[in-house]
């Protein structure tokens, strides 16, 4: 490993919107001060939140300015003038409903957005209280007039169609699906480097000046898939064990790969087969447990629950130590 290609910690960008809690502070230790707490952009490039470096040589810079000035960290992907990358993740406390919502995909928001990507995104649920639920499509299938007048009179949420969620399921949400997250729901989220939300529907709510959240029906009925469809079925899920770890893929399509990956060892392993090098940039995320990440030349990274480690194209095999669950995202 030379010394331009080190993991190092990321700090998160954090958002108060007003159907967050407090479990972002309390089960991760973030100590944002912010209240509600609603989400935090563990790993971000975008202009609305981005990640800052929190250990190694480029402590307490933007991440945006760390692959400006190491575009090599991206590997195969292209380089990008203004330090982006594909992907998007974040931790998504819901105290509340978030509204029901839908994201245009890569074309329409390119014509319509200002050469925006789209969002397509997948929901890992970290926990979830016993009624917790989301919303994922319609029912049946449904016109334009219909949902409109719909969402005038109030009577939409009989047609959306709720799904039962609980810790460790795995939802993957295609551009143009109508849906919403429920209360009750700890979610780790990975999505395309996106921030377009079409609102449709805000329970009525209103912010902590007694105003109401900008909704955007007409955006939202172009965009939205109005078929019905089945509910969602959890994956078919094949741990693959090696010494010391194990792991399993929980989501792959054009934009992403995430995979869960088990740490359970008391001596330091190399996990070159479960981690090993790559030619595009990995992002860690830890859910659960601790440990610690050691390499030649390099100060040991010691992670916690809720860390999230940026790991550059190109790093060498690296050794780890701990009980740990840890989301790997690659593109």
């Amino acid at each position: 490993m030379n010394s331009k290609s080190k993991p190092f910690l990321l700090k998160p960008a954090a958002k108060d919107y007003l159907w967050g809690g407090s479990r972002l502070n309390d089960d991760f230790s973030k100590e944002i001060d912010l209240q509600p707490l609603a989400e935090t952009w563990e790993c971000s490039t975008h202009p609305d939140g981005p990640s800052i470096a929190a250990s190694g040589e480029f402590a307490g810079m933007l991440l945006t300015d760390i692959l400006k000035e190491h575009p090599e960290y991206l590997g195969t992907h292209p380089y990008n003038e203004e330090g982006q990358i594909p992907i998007l993740i974040k931790f998504i406390d819901a105290k509340q409903n978030l509204s029901v919502q839908v994201h245009p995909d890569d074309a329409y928001a390119f014509e319509h957005e200002n050469g925006s990507l789209g969002k397509t995104e997948m929901w890992y649920v970290l926990d979830a209280t016993r009624d917790a639920s989301l919303i994922y499509g319609f029912y049946h299938d449904i016109d334009k007039n219909t949902l409109y007048e719909s969402l005038q009179d109030g009577t939409v949420e009989k047609y959306l169609q709720k799904v039962p969620v609980k810790k460790d399921d795995v939802f993957y949400i295609e551009a143009g699906t109508v849906h919403g997250i429920g209360a009750g729901a700890l979610i780790a989220e990975i999505q395309e480097n996106s921030n377009l939300t079409y609102r449709l529907y805000d329970y009525d709510r209103v912010d902590k000046y007694g105003n109401k959240r900008e909704l955007h029906i007409k955006k939202a009925l172009e965009v939205a898939d109005l078929k019905g469809s089945a509910a969602p079925r959890q994956p078919m899920r094949v741990l693959h064990y090696k010494k010391g770890c194990a792991g399993e893929l929980l989501c792959r399509c054009k934009y992403f790969q995430v995979e869960r990956q088990i740490i359970n060892t008391e001596r330091c392993r190399n996990m070159a087969e479960f981690f090993g090098s790559s030619n595009s940039f990995q992002v860690f995320l830890c859910t659960a447990g601790c440990g610690v990440l050691m390499a030649e030349e390099m100060e040991s990274l010691h992670f916690f629950k809720g860390d999230c480690i940026f790991v550059p194209a190109g790093c060498e095999a690296f050794k780890l130590h701990g009980r740990a669950q840890i989301l790997k995202v690659s593109c």
